[in-house]
């Protein structure tokens, strides 16, 4: 079967402009200061994005455990905490100022999480003034996490019954409190919500009236599966990830009228760490088609979300192996390299996805998706048609893998552009693979395996 793409032109989709770097990584408050000292792959893996784009990728540092965070000004410690087993998470943690020393090394903006969760709202003032004076990189500070998950027993609570209403209240309170002490507008990455019920942006910003002048960007979080539950072939489905963040869209139109930016502040492939499925082939290509779907919506920038090392299964790399999930977050990042506009040109309601991706008001790349599930027997493939070509010939890079439940930990690493990612050091390795097609009148076809993407270069 041929899918036919009709010449690449301007479509009434096409996305607003995009960042230097929408793809982003989200660390657990807790895990940060031992991402940056302990595990010698963090740095490479996000200086790999900064090496196709100029830009260091936004990080967040925040999660379940920056609401059970105290601030210690007297702390010499970058965090202190205890837990009965290495891969547990603790329940309580003080962090001193190192944290915020860590967090200011790094060479591109950063997001800071602080507790709202506990009520102490001197000690998270204390904390974000330490964090606007010694941060240059300083992005956005949230004000707690996920409050979607607040109960009557939290501080923040006061024993009352923990509603949309009270949250949006909280909200606007800590806003002016918190940042109009530090004299500060711009600033608070507001909403922090997981989905859009029942808090929600749209009705946290029918009530923020003058408090909006605070805010930097509003937040979503979004996990489409639960780890229990978890479909991969659902997961990749390119027409599943349409459905799935269409009830977002609201989210973004309800930031955008405010004037203000919407970002997936967190998240990842499947809720609690991530199930058997987020550690696979296919959760990198659900990567991939996410971020171009979602840009497309109005998103500025995904934060994928790293968790406890050790206990992760959708974490992107450790301190040994490497997470097939990567892959696909750099064949995103490669294909919005120094571009600033994408268009989808397909119809959104198949198996199968193309991207023009724009320069300067030109096609720069297209970018196509088989996202049939794939996982034995004979590999079905997708013949796609380009028209309105220039050029006599042009290049493809080809994102790949065995099947799409391969996973680097049971030595079955994906490859892009036939190379891959080093196990303890996430280094490019071996040698870069071309393909090579000519373009007659102005067409060419490109061959596409299921569970396969490819990157054309125009």
């Amino acid at each position: 079967m041929f899918f036919y793409l009709i010449g690449l032109f301007y479509l009434p989709n096409l996305s607003a402009t995009l960042t230097e770097a929408p793809v982003g990584v989200s660390f657990e408050f807790f895990a940060y200061p031992a991402y940056v000292t302990d595990v010698a792959s963090t740095q490479q893996c996000l200086e790999n994005f900064k090496d196709l784009t100029g830009a260091w990728p936004p990080i967040r540092i925040g999660g379940t455990t920056q609401d059970r965070a105290t601030y210690d000004a007297s702390s010499s410690a970058a965090v202190t905490y205890t837990v009965a087993a290495a891969g547990d998470a603790p329940d309580s943690l003080t962090f001193g100022p190192p944290f915020v020393a860590l967090a200011a090394d790094y060479d591109g903006d950063v997001t800071l999480g602080l507790n709202r969760r506990l009520d102490n709202i001197s000690n998270t003032i204390a904390a974000a003034k330490l964090a606007v004076e010694e941060m240059d990189n300083l992005y956005a500070i949230e004000l707690g996490n996920e409050p979607t998950f607040y109960t009557s027993t939290d501080p923040i609570a006061d024993g009352a019954s923990w509603t949309a209403a009270a949250d949006y209240a909280s909200q606007v309170k800590w806003q002016d409190e918190v940042f109009g002490n530090l004299s500060i507008e711009n600033i608070a990455s507001a909403g922090v919500y997981f989905g859009t019920s029942p808090e929600s942006i749209v009705g946290l910003t029918a009530v923020e009236e003058d408090a909006n002048d605070y805010v930097k960007d509003y937040c979503s979080h979004n996990y489409p599966q639960s780890a229990s539950t978890a479909d991969l072939e659902t997961l990749m489905g390119h027409s599943d990830i349409a459905s799935e963040i269409e009830e977002f869209a609201a989210e973004v139109a309800a930031a955008t009228a405010m004037g203000k930016e919407h970002v997936f502040g967190e998240t990842n492939s499947a809720t609690g760490g991530g199930g058997g499925i987020s550690p696979t082939f296919g959760a990198g290509l659900w990567i991939l088609d996410y971020v171009m779907q979602t840009l497309i919506m109005g998103t500025k920038s995904l934060y994928f979300h790293q968790g406890t090392i050790g206990n992760c299964q959708y974490c992107w790399w450790g301190r040994y192996d490497m997470g097939s999930p990567y892959f696909g977050a750099y064949f995103a990042t490669m294909a919005l390299a120094n571009a600033d506009q994408v268009a989808p040109l397909d119809s959104g309601d198949t198996a199968f996805a193309a991207y023009a991706i724009y320069k300067s008001g030109a096609p720069v790349r297209v970018l196509l998706y088989n996202s049939e599930y794939y996982t034995s027997g004979t590999r079905s493939t997708q013949a796609f048609i380009l028209s309105g070509l220039t050029s006599s010939t042009v290049t493809a890079k080809r994102l790949t893998a065995s099947y799409a439940t391969s996973r680097v930990d049971e030595g079955d690493s994906p490859t892009v552009a036939g190379q891959y990612f080093g196990n303890g050091n996430c280094t490019l390795m071996g040698d870069e693979v071309t393909e090579t097609t000519t373009v007659s009148s102005g067409k060419a076809t490109f061959t596409v395996g299921a569970s396969e993407a490819l990157l054309i270069e125009l």
